[in-house]
């Protein structure tokens, strides 16, 4: 990744280069729009670069063109993701088994084709389980992909198409004139634009706030963990026992999966991300899924943030003042949801409005009248 110089406009500037906010900057240059991305860090440095990889957000309005997309993106960026297609959910649970089972036929009516697996099934598709597996289902579609590869791929799809990336360039201020977006102050300098993309996860809120859009968000700190390689599965993609992730091409488990733990942020993010407990509490979940790899040590793990909003559904809008402002939070969600959703934000810059799918429910307006402590109502508080 080759650092350039601060321009002084572009038509867009898309504020965040996590994965999000990368795929929206790949859009909007697809489409022929001169566009600069700008993060505090370096691209996919928070969640984008470590998370579990999945790709089958199957409750998603974007889950459709998620689906479609995946499948062409190493060809379309031209770079590597990884991406694998299928996924297997495993239980030791009766009851969360039923409850899967449920969710198989729901997508089955969708159109994408879900298998039941009986204990014997599970236990020879996944032959790092044992016995203590009662079954699971087998997702036909979906898949994952490597966060980390994923993440760099956009980012040279980008500057191949003529975007441009600043890293350890935070955006200090947004400034408004005549019910506009009009530019970004960073500490390199005032950036111009006719159009403003914020995808800066934890910070949207503390940006936007002194410009009137209010985004309600939550921090929270969410851990992941990574043992030494096992021997490779036929399929790596294997979600249970409360956890999601993938096994690596080099047979690495790298899992994650609750319970939060609740922060504060400064408005120019995160302070620190030490290590906690629940390294221990990971390493038994995964232990208890896959009893085989029991003995595998755990090389590294990581403590990260991301933004949670108070439905847990994400905000793609773009308000109408400033009227060339689209925001973007994916709450959670963003590393499988990116090829559609960056093509949403970018129907949403040019158009107005999403070409392939209803996002309405993603609005911001679906927020007012939240009680201002609604932190502490769910429990959320740091």
């Amino acid at each position: 990744m080759f650092e350039v110089a601060p321009p002084k406009g572009a038509s867009v500037v898309v504020i965040g280069a996590g994965v999000t906010g990368l795929s929206a900057a790949w859009w909007l240059a697809r489409s022929g729009l001169d566009v600069v991305a700008i993060d505090k860090g370096i691209v996919g440095w928070e969640a984008s670069g470590r998370n579990g990889g999945g790709a089958s957000h199957y409750q998603s309005p974007l889950f459709a063109e998620e689906q479609r997309m995946w499948p062409q993106m190493d060809d379309l960026l031209g770079y590597p993701t990884e991406y694998v297609r299928e996924r297997i959910i495993i239980q030791r649970d009766p009851e969360l088994l039923d409850h899967y089972r449920a969710v198989g036929r729901m997508c089955s009516a969708m159109g994408y084709r879900v298998d039941d697996l009986d204990a014997k099934q599970a236990q020879e598709m996944v032959p790092l389980t044992d016995a203590t597996c009662l079954g699971g289902i087998h997702l036909r579609f979906g898949g994952h992909a490597n966060p980390q590869r994923t993440v760099q791929a956009y980012a040279w799809a980008l500057q191949d198409l003529g975007g441009r990336i600043l890293q350890h360039c935070p955006a200090l201020s947004v400034e408004t004139a005549g019910g506009k977006v009009v530019a970004v102050h960073t500490p390199r300098g005032r950036i111009a634009c006719d159009a403003l993309v914020v995808a800066a996860g934890p910070q949207t809120q503390a940006l936007l706030a002194p410009i009137g859009i209010h985004v309600p968000l939550a921090a929270a700190r969410a851990e992941m963990i990574v043992t030494e390689p096992a021997p490779l599965m036929k399929i790596g993609g294997v979600d249970g026992n409360g956890l999601y992730g993938r096994q690596t091409l080099r047979g690495n488990l790298a899992f994650g999966g609750g319970p939060h733990e609740w922060i504060s942020t400064a408005p120019e993010g995160p302070q620190c991300r030490p290590a906690s407990p629940l390294v221990r509490n990971l390493a038994r979940r995964v232990a208890e899924m896959f009893p085989k790899a029991a003995n595998l040590n755990v090389i590294r793990s990581w403590a990260g943030v991301i933004e949670n909003t108070p439905d847990g559904r994400p905000i793609l809008d773009r308000p109408s003042d400033p009227g060339n402002l689209t925001v973007a939070t994916m709450s959670g969600v963003g590393f499988g949801l990116s090829p559609a959703s960056g093509h949403a934000i970018r129907d949403l810059v040019i158009e107005g409005t999403c070409s392939f799918a209803e996002i309405g429910k993603f609005g911001l307006t679906r927020f007012e009248g939240l009680e201002p402590d609604w932190r502490e109502h769910r429990g959320w508080a740091a």
